[in-house]
């Protein structure tokens, strides 16, 4: 009786064991799955996630900097006297 189960033990043993060895040939295999998409997709020229929220960072900027400069425009040429808008002439007129 003892035979038996030192029997299933030793297959309890020899399953875990492959089990473990299966779960490690997975991660392996992921690994390298994962390099070889990476070495593809850096040959597509994508940009990286840091890449883009920098540019997209950047673009940002600069509309916040567009919309005070035009504010800071507007504000010029209403102060402006006299005139028509966009006409900023104060010589006479040839």
């Amino acid at each position: 009786m003892q035979s038996e189960n030192r029997f299933f033990d030793d297959i309890a043993k020899m399953m875990n064991g492959a089990a473990g060895t299966l779960a490690g040939m997975g991660r392996e295999a992921e690994a390298g799955f994962r390099e070889k998409i990476k070495e593809y997709l850096a040959g597509l020229d994508f940009v990286s996630r840091e890449e883009f929220e920098a540019v997209k960072a950047m673009a940002a900027a600069a509309r916040d900097e567009v919309d005070a400069l035009r504010a800071r425009l507007e504000a010029l040429e209403g102060g402006s006297a006299g005139g028509a808008p966009g006409h900023n002439h104060t010589g006479p007129v040839v």
